[in-house]
C-alpha cells in the first residue's frame, strides 16, 4: 500500500470533524464536511490521525461566530485566550502559555502561517477571513513544527488560488456598536495553469467602552487587512505558491479593560490581598508620591514647600469612585493605538516519484504603538497646588536671597510643566527616544495630573524550511527537514509617563545641579523607560520522522529533533537617573553627567546598556504507536519531548538580586487516546488523557517596575472528550468536554507582590520612600513580631533625627501600623528606607541590636508548591446544535445555538481568592437563509447573548505604582445582520 494515504495517522486529532459519509469540504448549511490537514506536512484525513488536534474548516469557523482567536477558546478543550499587559496575548492549551515576559520569551504557543513559523506576530488581531482552515494541535510537538512548540500549535491556512474557475464572493455586515464590516475575495485564472487570488477585510465600529470624562466611547476598532495570492503549476508534479499579506489598524482600541483593588487606606501598598473590588488604588505607594512627598524632601535637605503631598495625608485618588460597569471609565487621556504587519510567502513542492521535496519560506515586518491611561482615573490635583505654587515662585527668584542664582535652576522647570502658572494647564512628557520629554519640548497638556503608559516595537523576521519525504511501496517511510530562521528587534520600549514624574525630575534636578555647581539640569528620564534597543534571534533545527507499517493496522512513528537558539539583547532602563543640563542636544545620553549612570552594574565601569547573549542546544522528539481496531476505530500511544528556549532577564532600576538569565523549558508529555466513528457516521467520540512531566516552566513576577522571569516544575495531567452526533443529515450535534489539573512540583520560593510579608504575622512590609520599593523586616526568632516591629520603629526614629548618613532631619516618618483586617495581610506595614534598615541589620554595636533581624530586598519568599497554573480552567465544555430546514427552491434555513463555560481559573501562580478568575459561560445563536447552491445568505446573529463581562486574565502591577489589577475579558454582547453573495 502506497504510504501517502496513511502517513499522516502519525500526527493529528480531530475535534470538529465530519461522519464518514460527508462530502469533502463543506457549505453554509453543512459546514462540517470532512476536513484535510496537513499537521503531518502532508494530507490527510484528520479521523486517521492520533494526536489531539482540532480543525475548522472557513464554513466551521462562520457557522460557530468564530471571528477572532478569543473566539476558539470558546469550543475548544483545554484551550484559552487573553489579553496580556504589553500588547501581546497568551493562547494557552493544557495549562501552557504565555507565563515569560519579556522581548526575549518565546511563545509556547507556535503561531504558523500556511506552515511557516511566525515570531511576534499580531496575525491574531484581525479578524478571519478567506480562509480553507484553522488547526489547532494540542500537546508539544517535539520533531515537526518550528520553534518552542511546548504547549502546542495553531496553524492559520490560507485559501489558496483555483486554476480551474473563476469565483468571487462579497459579504457585508452591519451590528450594534455601529459596527460596519466588509469582506470581499476575487479568484482569477490565468490559463491553465496558474491563477491568482486577491482576499480583503474591512472592520470599523464605535468603542466599547464609555468614558465618563471625556463623554467619548474609547476601544474602537479601525482596520483592514489584503492579501494576494498565486499559483502556478508548471507540470503536473510542481506547484509554486506566493502569497503577501498587509494588516493595518489605527484606532482608540484599549489594552485593558479595566483598573480592580481593594483599597489599602495605609499607602504601603496601595491594594491589599484579599479580593479584587471596584476601588481606588491608593496613590500614596506610587513611585512619584514617594519621590514628591515632603517626608522624602525632608531627607534630601530639600524644602518641604516644594511637596506635592504626604505620605501620610489624602492621595489624589482618596475621593474618587469606579464606577463598577466593567465598560464604564473616567480618563481624561484616550488611548492610541497603532499596528501593521506585512508578510511575504514563498513554497515550492515537486514530486519526484518515490520522494517529494518542498521548500517554503516567509519574511515578515512588524511596527507596532500603543498607549494608554496608566492609571484609569483622574487624580484630584489640587493637592498639588501648594507645592506648585512654590515653584513658581522660585522660579520668580523668591529663593534668590538665600541661595543666589537659583532661580535660573528653577525657571526653566517652570516654563516646561507650568507654562501658565501654578494654576494653568500641566504638561507631562510624551515618551521619546531622546529622553528629553517636557524639557526638550515633547509634551502634552492638560487641565489634569496625565498619566499614561505607550508600549512600541518594531521588528522583522525570516525564515526557510526544506523537507523531503517519501512515499514508497512497503513497510518503511521518512521524512527529513530543516529549518533557519532569523528575527531581528530594533525597538522595544515600555514607557510610563506622568506628571508628577516630570516634576520630580526637575525639581530634584535643579536641586541636585545647583548644589553641586553643575549648569541648570534635570533628572533624565523625565519617564519610566524599559528599553531593549536591539534583539537578534538565530535559530535552526533539524528534524526527522521514520514510519513503519508492521501491517494495515499497526504502525510505529519515531521523530527526533535537534534545536539550537541565540539571542543577543542591548537592553536598559532608565527614570530621573542622571543629570542632563537643559538645552543639551542629541539625546540625554550625550549629557556630559551620564557617567553617573550605569546600565550594567554587573560589569566594571560606566554602562550606557546591558549587553548579554545566550545559547541553547535541545535534542526533541517522539515516538508513538497506533491500532486500527477497525477501519472507523483507533487507538494509540504517544510519547513526546517538547523544548522552549530560555532568554535574559531585561535591566532592573533600582538594582535588585534577580537572575540574569533564565533556562529554557522542557515537557515530557504521555498521552492515550481513542477515535471512533459508530453507526456509519451518526456519532463521532473521540477521547484523549494526557500526563506532562513539566521542567523549569517560565514564570514572570514584577521587581522593580520591571518583569523578570524565573522557573519552576510543574506535573499536568487531564483528559478530552470531543463527539459529534448526527442522527440524521439535516441534524449536527457537537459536543466537547475537557478536564485539567495542574501543579507545581517541588519546593519553589518565590516572593508574592501582593503581600510582600509572606503572610507572616511576624514580618514588617515596608515601603521605600526613596524608590516607592517594598521590601520586608523579619525576626531571626519567628513569632517575635514585637521585636521586628520596635527594629523598624527604631530606624524610622534614627531617620527622623538625621543619624543616617545621606539623608537629612525631619521625615516625620511614623510607627508601624496594622493592615485592615479583611486585607489578607497578616504582617504590619511603614514607610521606611529600605537600605538604611538593611544597614542597621548588618550593623554591630548599634543603639539597637539586630541580631537575627533580617531584611528581604525582593519580599519574604513563600514556597508555591502545589499551586495550580495561572490560565488553567479545571473544567471546559462546550455544545452546538444546527438543525437544517428545506425550503422550496433549494433554499435552506439554519438556526444555530452554541453554549460554552469555562470553569473558575488563577490569573497569578500564587493562586488565592484575589487571584481567582470566574467560570463563565457564553452563548451565541444565529439564523441564517441560504439561497440555491449556497448563491447567497442573509443571516441574524448574536454574541454573548447574557452580555457577560468574562474575565479571561490577570495582571499585577508593581508595588511602586500600587500594587493594582488590571483585567482582560471578553467583547460584550454583539448583534446584528449580514448578507453575502458568491460567483
Amino acid at each position: 500500500m502506497k504510504f501517502k494515504a496513511l502517513i499522516g495517522t502519525s500526527v493529528l486529532a480531530m475535534a470538529v470533524a465530519t461522519p464518514a459519509h460527508a462530502q469533502s469540504g463543506g457549505s453554509s448549511s453543512d459546514p462540517y464536511g470532512e476536513i484535510v490537514v496537513t499537521a503531518q506536512r502532508q494530507s490527510e484525513r484528520l479521523q486517521d490521525v492520533p494526536i489531539a488536534v482540532s480543525a475548522f474548516s472557513s464554513e466551521a469557523l462562520e457557522a460557530q461566530q468564530i471571528k477572532t482567536p478569543s473566539d476558539l477558546q470558546l469550543t475548544l478543550p483545554n484551550v484559552t485566550f487573553t489579553k496580556t499587559n504589553f500588547t501581546s496575548a497568551s493562547f494557552t492549551i493544557r495549562g501552557i502559555g504565555d507565563l515569560c515576559v519579556g522581548t526575549t520569551c518565546d511563545s509556547a504557543t507556535a503561531i504558523h502561517l500556511n506552515g511557516d513559523p511566525l515570531f511576534s506576530t499580531r496575525l491574531f488581531e484581525t479578524e478571519f477571513f478567506d480562509l480553507e482552515r484553522i488547526e489547532v494541535l494540542r500537546g508539544p510537538q517535539g520533531t515537526l513544527f518550528g520553534r518552542n512548540a511546548t504547549s502546542g500549535v495553531v496553524n492559520v491556512i490560507t485559501a489558496k488560488p483555483k486554476l480551474d474557475t473563476f469565483e468571487a464572493s462579497a459579504e457585508g455586515e452591519y451590528g450594534n456598536y455601529n459596527s460596519i464590516k466588509g469582506k470581499g475575495m476575487v479568484n482569477i485564472p490565468l490559463g491553465d495553469t496558474a491563477a491568482i487570488r486577491v482576499a480583503g477585510i474591512y472592520l470599523n465600529r464605535d468603542g466599547y467602552t464609555k468614558n465618563l470624562y471625556l463623554g467619548n466611547r474609547i476601544d474602537d476598532r479601525d482596520l483592514y487587512s489584503v492579501r494576494g495570492s498565486l499559483r502556478w503549476e508548471p507540470t503536473p508534479d510542481t506547484t509554486i505558491d506566493l502569497m503577501a499579506s498587509y494588516f493595518h489598524e489605527k484606532d482608540n482600541r484599549a489594552r485593558i479593560q479595566k483598573q480592580l483593588c481593594q483599597r489599602d487606606p495605609t499607602g504601603i501598598l496601595g491594594c491589599l490581598n484579599n479580593r479584587l473590588d471596584n476601588s481606588p488604588f491608593n496613590g500614596n505607594a506610587t513611585f512619584t508620591a514617594a519621590l514628591t512627598s515632603k517626608e522624602f524632601l525632608a531627607t534630601q535637605g530639600i524644602p518641604t514647600a516644594f511637596a506635592l503631598g504626604s505620605l501620610y495625608g489624602p492621595d489624589v485618588y482618596a475621593n474618587t469612585t469606579i464606577p463598577s460597569d466593567p465598560r464604564t471609565v473616567n480618563t481624561a487621556f484616550t488611548p492610541q493605538y497603532f499596528t501593521s504587519e506585512l508578510t511575504l510567502q514563498g513554497e515550492i513542492q515537486h514530486n519526484f516519484g518515490p520522494v517529494s521535496l518542498q521548500i517554503s519560506g516567509q519574511y515578515q515586518r512588524v511596527k507596532l504603538d500603543s498607549m494608554q491611561d496608566y492609571n484609569s482615573n483622574i487624580g484630584n490635583r489640587a493637592l498639588y497646588a501648594g507645592g506648585l505654587a512654590t515653584l513658581q515662585a522660585g522660579a520668580g527668584g523668591a529663593f534668590d536671597g538665600v541661595l543666589p542664582g537659583f532661580s535660573d535652576y528653577l525657571a526653566p522647570v517652570a516654563a516646561a510643566i507650568i507654562p501658565n502658572g501654578p494654576t494653568g494647564q500641566l504638561c507631562t512628557s510624551m515618551a521619546d527616544d531622546t529622553g528629553f520629554g517636557s524639557y526638550g519640548g515633547n509634551k502634552f497638556c492638560n487641565d489634569q495630573s496625565l498619566q499614561f503608559d505607550r508600549s512600541n516595537q518594531y521588528n522583522s523576521s525570516w525564515s526557510v524550511e526544506s523537507i523531503l519525504s517519501s512515499d514508497l511501496d512497503g513497510p518503511f517511510n521518512f521524512l527529513l527537514g530543516g529549518i533557519f530562521a532569523k528575527y531581528h528587534l530594533t525597538e522595544n520600549s515600555y514607557y510610563v509617563n506622568a506628571f508628577p514624574i516630570d516634576y520630580l525630575s526637575g525639581v530634584l534636578g535643579a536641586f541636585n545641579s545647583y548644589a553641586n555647581g553643575l549648569p541648570p539640569s534635570f533628572l533624565a528620564t523625565p519617564f519610566y523607560r524599559n528599553n531593549t534597543d536591539d534583539l537578534k534571534i538565530k535559530s535552526y533545527g533539524i528534524f526527522g520522522e521514520t514510519y513503519f507499517e508492521f501491517n494495515d493496522r499497526v504502525k510505529l512513528t519515531l521523530g527526533l529533533r535537534y534545536n539550537h537558539d541565540e539571542k543577543d539583547v542591548i537592553a536598559r532602563t532608565s527614570l530621573a537617573s542622571f543629570l542632563t543640563p537643559f538645552g543639551q542636544t542629541g539625546t540625554a545620553f550625550d549629557s556630559p553627567f551620564v557617567v553617573t549612570y550605569d546600565a550594567d552594574p554587573g560589569t566594571a565601569g560606566n554602562q550606557l546598556f546591558q549587553t548579554r547573549s545566550v545559547s541553547f542546544n535541545k535534542l526533541t522528539g517522539r515516538a508513538v504507536l497506533d491500532f486500527k481496531i477497525t477501519p472507523d476505530n483507533l487507538v494509540y500511544a504517544s510519547y513526546s519531548r517538547g523544548y522552549k528556549s530560555g532568554g535574559i532577564n531585561p535591566p532592573l532600576s533600582p538594582i535588585f538580586s534577580v537572575p540574569e538569565s533564565f533556562k529554557p523549558e522542557q515537557v515530557d508529555a504521555f498521552e492515550i487516546g481513542s477515535k471512533n466513528t459508530f453507526a456509519n457516521g451518526a456519532l463521532q467520540l473521540n477521547v484523549t488523557g494526557f500526563y506532562y512531566k513539566y521542567k523549569d516552566l517560565q514564570l514572570s513576577r514584577i521587581v522593580a517596575r520591571t518583569s523578570v522571569n524565573d522557573n519552576v516544575d510543574a506535573n499536568i495531567y487531564g483528559v478530552e472528550v470531543e463527539g459529534i452526533v448526527r442522527p440524521d443529515p439535516d441534524w449536527m450535534i457537537n459536543l466537547g468536554f475537557s478536564y485539567l489539573k495542574t501543579k507545581v512540583a517541588g519546593d519553589s520560593f518565590f516572593s508574592n507582590p501582593r503581600d510582600f510579608g509572606g503572610g507572616r504575622a511576624d514580618a514588617v512590609i515596608i515601603k521605600d520612600i526613596t524608590n516607592a520599593a517594598n521590601c520586608a523586616v523579619a525576626p531571626g526568632t519567628a513569632g517575635n513580631a514585637a521585636g521586628s516591629n520596635a527594629f523598624v520603629n527604631f530606624v524610622n526614629s534614627q531617620i527622623n533625627a538625621g543619624a543616617v548618613p545621606g539623608l537629612a532631619a525631619g521625615a516625620g516618618l511614623q510607627p508601624t501600623t496594622a493592615f485592615p483586617a479583611d486585607g489578607g495581610i497578616a504582617s504590619t506595614g511603614a514607610f521606611s528606607v529600605c537600605a538604611a534598615l538593611q544597614a542597621y541589620a548588618s550593623a554591630a554595636g548599634t543603639n539597637f541590636d539586630p541580631a537575627g533581624i533580617q531584611v528581604f530586598s525582593a519580599g519574604i519568599p513563600v514556597n508555591i508548591k502545589g499551586n495550580a497554573l495561572p490560565q488553567a480552567p479545571n473544567v471546559k465544555f462546550s455544545v452546538g446544535a444546527q438543525h437544517t430546514v428545506h425550503l422550496g427552491g433549494d433554499m435552506t434555513l439554519v438556526p444555530r445555538f452554541d453554549l460554552s463555560y469555562t470553569g473558575d481559573s488563577y490569573g497569578n501562580i500564587f493562586n488565592g481568592n484575589v487571584n481567582k478568575i470566574k467560570g463563565y459561560a457564553q452563548v451565541n445563536a444565529q439564523l441564517q437563509l441560504n439561497g440555491a447552491d449556497d448563491k447567497w445568505f442573509i443571516k441574524g446573529f448574536i454574541q454573548n447573548l447574557f452580555n457577560a463581562n468574562s474575565v479571561t486574565g490577570l495582571y499585577v502591577t508593581d508595588q511602586s505604582s500600587g500594587n493594582y489589577t488590571n483585567i482582560f475579558t471578553l467583547e460584550p454582547r454583539r448583534y446584528g445582520i449580514a448578507a453575502g453573495v458568491k460567483f
